[in-house]
């Protein structure tokens, strides 16, 4: 090996080690053309709070470039929920579940004192291990609006410790749920249709479920380890 390429090599090894090789948590040309911002930045929790600003300590925190949730029942389990509001967008990430774990994301979450929880306004795109008891429910598989919608498609196996990509879309009050490119749902919130299948389920005792277009994103606490890469959204 000559200087010159032995001098170049090491060039390129010194900038791989710095960067790890890695382009979790960027944007790639084209989705900077298409207006996608980062969610989650890979380093800190900045643009996310605890549900209700509760002070508590959490279990979130962030590891390795991921957005992780851990299972230590020592913490408080609070959802984590975006500073801003969104009602048309493009939301899309990678995430990871350790085994018989059950998580989410909400959609349309209305922050307010008076509303205990996420999943008291917010409809839930379910996230589920393929070995958690749920599994045989088709009404809380991966992918479907918890408790209220079936896949329209199966996507692959979500097993523990792979990770899956996911997307939800939502224009005009009509979301589309996708997982690992496969649709799995699609709804239109503000049809009768919608508001006739929530009032058969226990979201009918939450008065503020199901009935908004807009609002936070928020990612489930429970009690088995997930994990958040890769998040970006646009809005439309």
């Amino acid at each position: 090996m000559n200087k010159t390429i032995a001098g170049l090599f090491i060039i390129s090894s010194v900038i791989v080690s710095c960067t790890g090789g890695n382009h979790d948590n960027q944007l790639t040309d084209e989705e900077q053309k298409d207006g996608f911002v980062l969610l989650f930045d890979g380093s800190t929790l900045n643009g996310w709070h605890p549900y209700n600003k509760d002070t508590r300590k959490l279990t979130w925190s962030v590891q390795n470039g991921e957005l992780v949730c851990g299972p230590d029942k020592r913490l408080e389990h609070i959802d984590l929920v975006t500073d801003k509001e969104y009602t048309n967008y493009d939301l899309r990430f990678d995430w990871k579940i350790n085994k018989e774990g059950n998580s989410g994301v909400f959609i349309d979450v209305q922050e307010r004192p008076d509303i205990p929880a996420t999943y008291a306004s917010g409809p839930e795109y379910q996230l589920l291990e393929e070995t958690h008891v749920d599994n045989s429910n088709p009404l809380k598989k991966t992918g479907c609006i918890f408790n209220l919608t079936r896949q329209l498609n199966p996507g692959r196996p979500t097993k523990a410790g792979e990770w899956n990509e996911s997307e939800i879309v939502q224009k005009d009050g009509h979301v589309r749920f996708y997982l690992n490119g496969v649709l799995t749902t699609d709804q239109d919130f503000k049809s009768q249709a919608w508001a006739d299948s929530v009032a058969k389920t226990h979201f009918a005792t939450f008065p503020e479920f199901g009935k908004h277009v807009s609002g936070h994103i928020a990612l489930q606490d429970w009690f088995k380890a997930v994990a958040f890469k890769n998040m970006r959204i646009r809005e439309l």
